[in-house]
């Protein structure tokens, strides 16, 4: 139990967003997070694999020649 436990305004604060998006996830069941009475607490790994398995790699494409200018 060595997570950190955050509440949804520092979640937002942590995304970048406002309270409603870590709202949304959390009614939509896309992010894991904990009752505690009636507060919802998320835990800090479950930011982490939400950002992990949302990030887009950068595609590398190679050169396909030099162009000429016109």
């Amino acid at each position: 139990m060595t997570d950190r436990y955050l509440s949804v305004d520092q979640v937002a604060e942590l995304l970048g967003t406002t309270a409603r998006f870590p709202r949304r996830l959390i009614e939509e069941r896309r992010i894991r997070y904990v009752k505690v009475g009636r507060h919802v607490r998320i835990p800090e790994s479950a930011i982490d694999e939400f950002v992990q398995s949302r990030t887009v790699e950068p595609l590398w494409r190679p050169r396909t020649g030099f162009r000429r200018a016109a």
